[in-house]
């Protein structure tokens, strides 16, 4: 079974701040993700500065394996030093593990990470070290398929202080929390925006401090191959048609004509569906040893406005989808559960779009656009133009 690493994070600025005094930084190095959320002390500009450096020092040192004290040292000596508190002040928490799910976290004064292992949270066991007089907890991680790491700033446990809580949301509510609402098949993203979301409600959509949730999945590797259009050269459609069946994993074919050319090759039909779950998007087909069939163009561009969404870490709508419509379909294949997306792109002018302002330029812009947005997601992207 192949195993790999996913992450995402979502942060609330403080209210009336332009800049979040939070920040999230993630290296993938060879087999390795090193991810640091700091928290700058304050907020606004001061908040942002210390916490940017803070991230960017240790994930580049962390991830270069360099001893965790010489890393933490170099922060509490690096950092510019407050004028009114006399102290330089960034909480970290560091994840630094392989797609085995073995590795360590670093714990600096924010809330203590969080273990959610078969739906429900649980402790991780942290041992006290001291460093230049500061106390850092150290956990030796060895994670199995499906656990997530979440790590937060303190905004989380503050979130409704005097407002819709008297004393915040304690560490026991986020868990109790998260047991009830996470499901096996969320991504890391979709958990860490989960657990944002309900910050922001419990702050009346006005945070009273900067908020950040990020989070570390171990998952099994899914690949999606994707086929929109016909290749150029129509003897060649069973060549590049069985190269695409090949792939393991899901399939999915957009497209009217592609998918004609998918059922002839595989000696059956495509059958199309009547129900339209949203006017704005072409109904799917059915294509027996076909995952996924939908039309082109349409589908393809709200693909892309959802996708535009889900990589906005400031965007609280739920990372999962559960509309039926083909867009939809495809967003929860493409953005929650495949680990690699295989595009096959036919550069065949489609004789259906004469006369309308669609072009193979604007098909294969939207591709890269999208390509684009799915490694920011942290998928591997491949694109095979035929």
């Amino acid at each position: 079974m192949a195993l790999c690493l996913e992450s995402g994070y979502t942060s609330l600025n403080k209210k009336n701040e332009e800049l979040c005094g939070d920040r999230v930084e993630s290296i993938v190095s060879g087999d390795y993700t090193t991810l640091v959320l700091a928290d700058g002390m304050g907020s606004g500009v001061k908040a942002n500065i210390l916490s940017t450096l803070t991230s960017k020092i240790l994930c580049t040192m962390v991830s270069n394996d360099i001893d965790i004290e010489d890393c933490v040292e170099t922060i509490l000596q690096s950092l510019p030093v407050c004028k009114v508190r006399g102290v330089a002040y960034s909480t970290f928490s560091v994840i630094h593990m392989n797609s085995q799910g073995k590795g360590y976290l670093f714990e600096f004064d924010n809330p203590q990470a969080i273990l959610i292992r078969g739906c429900k949270c649980r402790d991780f066991d942290r041992e006290e070290m001291q460093i230049l007089g500061k106390t850092v907890y150290k956990t030796a991680l060895d994670l199995q398929a499906g656990d997530i790491v979440v790590v937060m700033s303190d905004g989380v446990i503050h979130a409704g202080i005097g407002m819709t809580m008297n004393l915040g949301w304690q560490r026991p509510e986020v868990m109790e929390f998260l047991d009830n609402n996470v499901k096996p098949s969320m991504s890391a993203r979709a958990v860490a925006c989960l657990l944002a979301g309900v910050c922001n409600d419990l702050y009346l959509g006005t945070p009273g401090d900067d908020t950040t949730v990020a989070a570390v999945k171990v998952r099994e590797k899914l690949n999606v191959s994707l086929m929109i259009g016909p290749p150029v050269d129509k003897s060649k459609d069973d060549f590049y048609i069985s190269r695409f069946l090949a792939e393991e994993g899901k399939k999915v074919v957009c497209g009217g004509t592609s998918s004609q050319i998918v059922a002839r090759h595989l000696k059956t039909t495509v059958r199309a569906s009547f129900d339209f779950p949203d006017k704005d998007v072409p109904p799917i087909g059915f294509i027996d040893g076909i995952d996924l069939t939908t039309e082109g163009v349409l589908t393809m561009r709200r693909l892309l406005e959802l996708s535009e969404k889900y990589v906005s870490t400031s965007d609280l709508t739920p990372k999962t989808f559960t509309k039926k419509d083909g867009a939809s379909l495809l967003a929860q294949m493409l953005f929650e559960e495949a680990t690699g997306v295989h595009f096959y792109v036919g550069q065949s002018i489609n004789a259906a779009h004469q006369g309308l302002p669609i072009d193979i330029t604007m098909k294969l812009k939207l591709v890269e656009s999208l390509a684009a947005n799915l490694k920011k997601m942290g998928k591997e992207v491949v694109i095979d133009y035929d």
